[in-house]
């Protein structure tokens, strides 16, 4: 995943993402920042995703939203 794209679409689909892991609060939304790298750990540490599973929950989902 490319870090400058995910910022990008990180503006656009911050709103989404309570509605895709609806564990994620405000405060792991702020943390994220447009990071991926920490969506990637919020999600390990909330879902119990691996790495790479995280890493296709995220592609996936911002694939099907167009974002």
């Amino acid at each position: 995943m490319n870090q400058d794209i995910f910022e990008g679409k990180w503006k656009e689909s911050r709103g989404h993402a309570k509605e895709w892991w609806g564990k994620l609060t405000d405060d792991d939304l702020q943390q994220v920042d447009g990071k991926a790298d920490q969506l990637i750990g919020i999600l390990q540490q909330k879902y119990g995703y691996t790495k790479e599973q995280a890493e296709n929950a995220i592609n996936d989902k911002l694939e099907a939203a167009k974002v």
